[in-house]
């Protein structure tokens, strides 16, 4: 199993563990992101440990195709001095060590393709973790309209057959009454207390003003020539003092 293998076992299980035990939600997610972030420090040691053994091998290839060709220039130098014994010699080593830089340069080759997956593979676990916390905010928000709108829920449900809002017609219907008796309370006041009377003649007094204002204007009329002898009508009947009351009074009848 790989390195990124275990790792997404393990938060899938840690993930699994936390979701069916969670209570609050909020907590829940921010945990998730603590521990992917843990994981994420995980991986990076072990990718930065797999590009350190790439290094090494690297290192050593190159250090044996040093060798192999110092041994290959000693072979050179054993031949001119005509040592062939040694020159021999030279070249077994110089082939030892070919063959294994050769050996080794095969093998980081392989480790090197396999540290770039690993590299990727951490980048894909990085971006995912930030899309992670963008989807966190996202889903609280989404947990606080969901708990906003039980609550809401419970509270109508709370209510039992609409109690609250009759609760609120019922007032509306006191307070209506209230006003209703409160003007048949100051109509009897009126009534008894002489303040009917004043207002009748109030009215009555009234009334005669307009009809001093007709006689002035069809004075004025007849004074300008505006009105022919006898299209006055005869003067205004004048009302006694006795007859005001009277009169006012079976009007009303």
């Amino acid at each position: 199993m790989g390195i990124f293998d275990r790792l997404a076992t393990l938060l899938k299980s840690n993930i699994n563990d936390l979701i069916s035990r969670a209570e609050n939600p909020e907590k829940m997610l921010d945990q998730i992101v603590v521990d992917m972030q843990n994981q994420l420090a995980r991986a990076k040691q072990q990718v930065a440990a797999a590009i350190a053994d790439e290094k090494r091998l690297k290192d050593q290839f190159e250090a044996e195709y040093k060798q192999s060709q110092d041994w290959e220039a000693k072979a050179m130098l054993a031949v001119k001095e005509g040592r062939d014994d040694l020159a021999k010699q030279a070249l077994v080593r110089q082939q030892e060590h070919y063959e294994h830089a050769t050996t080794l340069e095969s093998t980081w080759q392989a480790h090197v393709l396999e540290t770039e997956k690993l590299k990727n593979s951490l980048r894909d676990l990085n971006d995912k973790i930030q899309e992670a916390k963008r989807k966190k905010n996202l889903l609280l928000a989404r947990q606080r309209r969901a708990q906003a709108q039980a609550k809401i829920q419970e509270t109508m449900s709370s209510m039992s057959e609409k109690s609250a809002f009759e609760a609120f017609a019922r007032m509306e219907e006191k307070i209506d009454q209230n006003e209703r008796m409160l003007k048949a309370s100051t109509e009897i006041d009126e009534e008894f207390s002489g303040d009917r009377l004043a207002g009748d003649f109030k009215r009555l007094e009234k009334a005669v003003g307009s009809a001093t204002a007709d006689q002035q204007l069809l004075a004025l009329k007849q004074k300008m020539g505006l009105l022919g002898p006898g299209a006055s009508g005869g003067p205004a009947k004048q009302i006694g003092a006795g007859d005001t009351v009277d009169a006012e009074i079976d009007e009303k009848k």
